[in-house]
């Protein structure tokens, strides 16, 4: 029962963790060296991980064009984000505008000779296996490749979730303890009880036999 319990544990925080790390905005600063649009099949297991066509155009179809802004981080390893509106579905960034990202993009671009550098806002992951591509929110120009940038936003946001399950726990522990622990309790005083009971009759049951074996 209680691998049960841990398992069960293990596995709501695994995936509560890692739904937010996919879908909270991560900055990274990069530059851009190109932007492509590409023919996308949309009718796979990565189906899951991309959001929409442009909204108000019809996004039920299997396959479409994808706008993919191509870059390297900082750090030197390049990196492929994927450009789609979002509309008002989730995640819910209301973003509406990725033609003009494209455009910014586009303009945004430079050589490693004469960088430029960016902070790209963005959610989702990356996998070469899947096909998978974080999808860009905005970008802004920054300083250089070693401007720090505090996420303040998740920030904030982690420590309001962290309040809210302290506050949840903490209403459940005391209405544990004033309403299901008396109950637990009673339950199992009942059961000594009757098992109390039950040996009880048991062993006059037992002598009763034993007074016939002795006679």
């Amino acid at each position: 029962m209680r691998f049960i319990k841990y398992g069960f544990w293990l596995t709501f925080w695994t995936i509560l963790l890692g739904f937010l790390h996919y879908t909270l905005p991560q900055k990274d600063i990069v530059r851009i060296t190109g932007t492509e649009i590409i023919r996308a099949d949309f009718s796979g297991a990565n189906r899951i991980f991309y959001a929409q066509g442009d909204h108000g155009n019809d996004a039920t179809v299997a396959n479409r064009d994808l706008r993919l802004i191509n870059t390297i981080r900082s750090g030197g390893r390049e990196m492929v984000y994927r450009n789609e509106d979002t509309g008002f579905g989730w995640p819910p960034y209301f973003k509406l505008d990725s033609a003009n990202l494209q455009a910014q993009a586009q303009d945004a671009q430079s050589t490693r000779a004469a960088p430029e550098w960016y902070a790209i806002t963005h959610y989702g992951w990356r996998s070469e296996f899947l096909t998978i591509y974080p999808n860009g929110i905005s970008l802004r120009p920054v300083e250089g490749p070693d401007v720090r940038i505090i996420p303040w936003f998740n920030i904030v946001f982690l420590t309001l979730l962290a309040a809210l399950f302290w506050a949840i726990w903490v209403r459940w522990r005391r209405f544990r303890i004033a309403r299901i622990d008396p109950v637990l309790e009673d339950a199992e005083e009942a059961w000594d009880r009757a098992d109390a009971r039950v040996d009880e009759t048991r062993g006059k049951f037992r002598r009763w036999l034993d007074s016939f074996r002795s006679r």
